[in-house]
């Protein structure tokens, strides 16, 4: 037997949670002695972690497995693993229709990726294990973030709203809400690694503290994370704007390092369309969260989700759309085609819009919401704005001798790095001196660079030539009951 570690690859579909989830991967992945794959040699091992609610989702998913079979049956000692929403939805039917594939596990059970590993390679055939429901918060287990200075942290799982065009909660789960004390005791962890930004995860955030009967725990929360020394950014997705409550925005508006950036979901501007999603508010209230938002926290950016062409959606439909896109300025919007679905509500439903009109209709939207975003942007044109520096966030920096970050509203912000070259995690102030639908450029030097804790990590890790290691996971035990704690979630095209 070759003594080298084995080498994997996680390939990660979908919204933040699954982001999140494939850090759980790596870290399990890691810490059972298998080491991430770099070059473009086949890894012994390949991890899907599916995503069931993007567009064509089965479609990517089977044929980037028929892509690998012939390097499987080249090396039947390489292994091929499906996890997460796809895995849960489809379970058996993954091994029916690709039997090559090893191990198939769901999104209640990631942590038993490397025992079914172990077992398929013993036993040589393939194994399935879906769980039907949470045992334990994923947080308990390792972690290999991505970035040194940014990190997610999980709030809450699954999600107790029934929209019509949603299947998360079916694999998910109903919502489960973390105690305050271990997702706290998370964050001064990950703090303590050096990470300066966090962003509070979950289906639907502003619904945390359900699960324990207290209906400002998001607040609550938020506060407490001003309180904790070093860190220096929190953001938070995704919000639904039925449980948006006043308390949080105060909360947003008073916690100096809670972000002044929002995403919220829109989906539909039109009543009669949200009624059939089962989004249990109206254009009305939607824009009034706007507004207070705006009033409390004048620099925020709002970011949504819509969806064009849900069954039923008439021209007036869309156009109340357009008019609740025009009313509330986003900086910024995903959107979608819808597109059935199946095991949803809306799949069935009467009134299928045709393909040439969805398009039509999403093409029309795009070119106003980007309209928008850039009219929005130009503002920025001559302002200064504090960037933390990200890795890898543009494309053409190498071309340009550009670096990346975020603002303070999460715009991505594309600018010159000087004589003195920032490190990712550092803070820049810099001045805008150009503006474009999806990002702004500042060409001049920063006005000030602030050497931070992350970039001193940053620095270390560059200078050894690895990435971020693997963390432990935040362990319950020990912890009293009423202090533990746990794109957007998923949005579907």
């Amino acid at each position: 037997m070759n003594s080298r570690a084995r080498t994997y690859e996680v390939r990660t579909y979908g919204c933040q949670m699954n982001v999140h989830d494939s850090e759980r991967i790596n870290g399990l992945l890691e810490t059972a002695g298998y080491a991430q794959s770099v070059g473009e040699s086949t890894p012994d091992l390949v991890v899907f972690n599916t995503c069931a609610v993007r567009e064509n989702a089965d479609n990517k998913l089977y044929g980037n497995l028929g892509m690998l079979k012939p390097a499987k049956l080249a090396n039947p000692e390489m292994q091929i693993a499906v996890g997460g929403c796809l895995a849960q939805k489809d379970r058996d039917a993954i091994i029916d229709r690709a039997p090559w594939v090893d191990v198939v596990f769901g999104t209640h059970n990631m942590g038993s990726l490397p025992v079914l590993l172990e077992r398929a390679r013993i036993e040589q055939e393939s194994q399935v294990e879906i769980l039907e429901s949470l045992k334990e918060f994923p947080s308990v287990l390792p972690t290999k973030r991505d970035s040194v200075y940014s990190a997610w942290v999980s709030i809450s799982v699954g999600c107790n709203n029934t929209c019509t065009f949603c299947i998360v909660p079916a694999l998910r789960g109903k919502e489960r809400d973390r105690r305050p004390g271990e997702i706290l005791a998370e964050v001064n962890a990950l703090v303590d690694d050096g990470v300066s930004e966090i962003t509070l995860l979950g289906q639907n955030v502003n619904a945390y503290g359900v699960e324990f009967g207290d209906n400002q725990a998001f607040a609550k929360l938020l506060r407490a994370c001003g309180e904790i020394d070093g860190l220096r950014r929190v953001r938070f997705t995704s919000p639904h704007p039925r449980d948006f409550t006043d308390d949080v925005i105060e909360a947003m508006a008073q916690t100096p390092n809670v972000m002044p950036s929002l995403h919220m979901p829109l989906q539909s501007g039109s009543d009669v369309i949200l009624a059939s999603m089962r989004r249990s508010y109206r254009s009305k209230r939607f824009l009034g969260i706007i507004d207070r938002v705006r009033e409390a926290i004048p620099n925020a950016a709002i970011t949504t989700d819509i969806i064009v062409g849900f069954p039923g959606e008439t021209e007036e439909d869309f156009q109340q759309t357009l008019e609740v896109v025009r009313q509330a300025r986003f900086a910024g919007a995903f959107t979608f085609q819808y597109s059935k679905r199946p095991g949803t509500p809306a799949a069935q439903m009467q009134g299928q819009v045709p393909q040439s009109v969805v398009t039509e209709r999403y093409n029309r939207l795009v070119e106003l919401a980007n309209a928008i975003a850039w009219d929005e942007n130009k503002q920025f044109v001559g302002q200064e704005v504090e960037v933390l520096v990200a890795r890898g966030e543009g494309k053409k920096d190498d071309q340009t001798g550009r670096l990346s970050g975020r603002a303070a509203d999460n715009r991505l912000v594309h600018f010159a790095a000087g004589a003195v070259k920032p490190r990712p995690g550092d803070l820049v102030r810099t001045r805008i001196t150009q503006a474009a639908p999806y990002h702004l450029v500042a060409d001049g030097d920063p006005i000030s660079v602030e050497r931070t804790r992350s970039g001193d990590v940053a620095e270390g890790l560059d200078s050894a030539d690895r990435s971020p290691g693997v963390s432990l996971g935040i362990p319950t035990v020990g912890v009293p009951r009423d202090e533990q704690v746990a794109a957007p979630a998923c949005t579907p095209s």
